[in-house]
């Protein structure tokens, strides 16, 4: 079994998804937002760290999925952003859980099948593929990361033991 925490990035609400893969099926343990309250970047951001770090402290992943910075219009909106993404970064890897990025083309693909997937399609894929009812945009985008995850590992297991066997060797 491996637990996957995914994580949408903000300063202003940060969602999270927890998944569990038992037996390469992936199943929902939690999901919910760190909204911190305060109002300066810094003080919104230390909230962001010791949020992100009690919900990791909590649901125990092995591994934290969290969506790459893209760049939109407002380049200070994407500093915010980026800055947020450090915070959380930094709280994962101060609990001891390694990090792995991935771009929201790769997050929509993964789960939708297609890069350029709308939000919507998104949402609606996790909710089937997880079985679950409404979800709020920030926890399904979060789960749509860890599913992301889940995905490539999973791949990449599969190509492991392919190019074992072509090598004359079984697992």
């Amino acid at each position: 079994m491996s637990r996957i925490l995914g994580i949408d990035p903000g300063s202003r609400i940060t969602g999270f998804g927890v998944i569990d893969v038992v037996a390469g099926k992936n199943l929902h343990v939690e999901s919910g937002t760190v909204r911190p309250k305060l109002e300066s970047l810094p003080e919104r951001l230390g909230e962001l760290f010791r949020g992100v770090r009690e919900v990791i402290a909590q649901s125990a992943p092995d591994q934290v999925a969290i969506e790459n910075v893209f760049m939109h219009r407002n380049a200070d909106s994407a500093l915010k952003l980026g800055q947020a993404r450090g915070a959380i970064i930094a709280a994962a890897i101060e609990s001891g859980v390694p990090v792995f990025e991935y771009t929201p083309a790769e997050i929509k693909q993964a789960v939708v099948g297609k890069g350029g997937a709308a939000k919507e399609q998104v949402q609606h894929m996790v909710r089937l593929l997880l079985n679950l009812g409404e979800l709020q945009a920030d926890q399904a985008d979060a789960l749509a990361c860890a599913l992301c995850h889940a995905h490539r590992a999973q791949g990449l297991a599969a190509m492991t033991g392919v190019n074992q066997w072509r090598r004359g060797r079984a697992r």
